[in-house]
């Protein structure tokens, strides 16, 4: 079937679209790596950075001497534009349970070491330290999840001329974020492997929101650009976005892959074998929902008779024994491993070369063709 005029306009425009975006954050292509805190080593960020991406680091665990000191390391690899990114804070501390958390505390001594009571009392990096040194750090992009910073913090961002990006899981997260002072929005839609966005915790597992239906819809309430996230692997998907009107994707499961992520053989061979279904948004590891592979500790947390997760970051310190020896062993079945649906799709292959390519698949998609 011949591709029709009307059809040509519209890849042309949306094509026309991303470029611009690449002019305006100096890109040659309109591919973001995703923060992910734990997963975003100087090596992949700045090989994403060199092919004409933008490289990104997830600073929630880092120390704001880690954070000076990841992005100097990043800048000495690549003169290319950067993403930094950090949680925003819960509005109020976690609601203990002690019975509950000795009842994991046995639960998880199953699936790795004894778990000590004080692994419940996970003490968080603080904000403002964090933020303060992100903005030292003079990255291009400031980019939030779980809310949007608070005026202040904003208006020090602005004045460094640090643009922000707030990640979105709703069409009303992202007209909040827009109202708050944000430049883009991150449409997220639930196929997105790790933590997923949502401003309050409670509504994380009752606004499931795929990106079909909810990038065209956040693209058509805002004015300020889209970026697309969350089971985006190769060049079909990523065209698919920009026609459904973003103006840039980013990318975290499809980048795991890739040798400069340097995760676990155990976890990249899974993320190769798996399809949409070997998937689950859980809050098994964290205690706020994210996507991962289903595997024999996620599975057996699901179950109906385990006890329920902690509040985060009540869960995170619960289960950070069994995350590090797992880690250490390489044992798939207790470990972390975060996925996003798409995760059958990801490729092995060096990160500067794989975002080259998809880009140079984009565009040979878009790209108008003769209209006779």
């Amino acid at each position: 079937t011949p591709v029709t005029p009307r059809t040509l306009d519209a890849m042309s425009h949306n094509l026309a679209k991303a470029k611009a975006f690449c002019e305006q954050f100096a890109l040659k292509c309109p591919v973001l790596m995703a923060p992910m805190a734990g997963a975003s080593p100087v090596a992949l960020a700045a090989a994403v950075a060199n092919a004409g991406g933008m490289g990104a680091c997830g600073v929630l665990g880092m120390s704001p001497t880690e954070i000076r000191n990841w992005s100097a390391s990043f800048r000495e690899r690549s003169a290319g534009p950067l993403q930094l990114n950090t949680w925003i804070p819960e509005p109020a501390p976690p609601q203990r349970d002690p019975e509950n958390e000795q009842r994991l505390r046995d639960f998880l001594g199953h699936f790795g070491p004894e778990v000590p009571a004080w692994a419940a009392d996970a003490k968080l990096v603080d904000f403002e330290a964090q933020v303060t040194a992100m903005i030292d750090a003079k990255p291009e992009v400031i980019s939030s999840i779980m809310g949007v910073y608070p005026p202040h913090l904003v208006k020090r961002m602005k004045e460094q001329k640090i643009r922000w990006f707030a990640v979105a899981t709703t069409v009303a997260e992202a007209l909040a974020a827009e109202a708050a002072g944000a430049d883009a929005i991150v449409a997220q839609g639930v196929e997105a492997g790790g933590h997923r966005g949502a401003f309050r915790a409670e509504d994380a597992k009752v606004d499931l929101v795929g990106l079909v239906a909810l990038l065209p819809q956040i693209v058509d309430a805002v004015q300020i650009p889209v970026i697309a996230t969350g089971g985006l692997c190769d060049a079909r998907q990523t065209a698919a976005a920009l026609l459904l009107g973003a103006s840039a994707v980013q990318i975290g499961t499809g980048l795991l892959r890739c040798p400069e992520a340097g995760i676990s053989k155990a976890w990249a061979d899974a993320l190769a074998r798996s399809r949409p279904e070997d998937t689950v948004a859980t809050r098994a590891f964290s205690g706020r929902l994210g996507r991962a592979l289903k595997n024999a500790y996620v599975r057996a947390a699901e179950a109906p008779d385990a006890p329920a997760p902690a509040p985060y970051p009540v869960q995170r310190g619960l289960t950070t024994p069994m995350r590090t020896e797992a880690a250490k062993t390489h044992q798939l079945d207790h470990m972390m491993a975060w996925a996003g649906q798409s995760c059958g799709l990801s490729k092995a292959q060096p990160a500067e070369e794989l975002v080259a390519t998809l880009w140079t698949q984009v565009e040979e998609m878009l790209e108008p063709r003769s209209r006779h």
